[in-house]
């Protein structure tokens, strides 16, 4: 079985082997996903009300601006973690087969912050510019926290017969290839 075609076959199976699946139960790095997760969508909510705040009132760009340095510095955090938790489950840091897309829209959405600090740290564009950049750093943020929402579920969705199914079809190519 090729490349692509063992890809596509994984697609249309599980998002985890039963080896991954154990791997990923067994880490740490787990768990930290799941305490930053909802920990940067609180970040997020409370900054996107002070950043729409100021845009419509003109008040409280201090307040937004911390908002949305400490919502990126979650964003970071929650990267670098995910990026171990993917090398610990899939075996590499970024773009493994099962969150390829994710990671993708990920990457727009750490250059869309980044860029909002490179403003606001060089003193680039006016306050409105900067946070009109933050916002559109949040609107990736929310497609990218969807993403990964809306895979946890299909995961979570996979029947436990399911599972055994795809390993025992694994096994059976393992011996097959050897």
């Amino acid at each position: 079985m090729g490349v692509d075609q063992s890809i596509k076959y994984r697609q249309r199976q599980t998002l985890y082997t039963p080896a991954e699946r154990a791997r990923r139960d067994a880490t740490v790095w787990t768990m930290v996903q799941g305490v930053l997760a909802p920990l940067q969508f609180l970040a997020f909510a409370i900054s996107l009300c002070l950043v729409i705040n100021f845009l419509m009132n003109n008040v409280g760009f201090g307040a937004a601006t911390l908002s949305v340095v400490i919502k990126t510095s979650l964003l970071f955090a929650i990267m670098a973690t995910g990026a171990i938790w993917e090398k610990v489950v899939f075996g590499r840091y970024l773009f493994a087969p099962a969150f390829f897309w994710e990671d993708v829209v990920s990457m727009l959405v750490m250059a869309l912050h980044t860029a909002y600090l490179v403003m606001w740290l060089a003193g680039w564009g006016s306050p409105t510019e900067q946070m009109w950049v933050a916002l559109a750093a949040y609107a990736s943020y929310v497609v990218n926290a969807l993403q990964f929402l809306l895979k946890f579920q299909a995961a979570k969705q996979t029947p436990a017969s399911e599972l055994n199914r795809g390993a025992a079809v694994m096994a059976g190519q393992g011996t097959l290839q050897s």
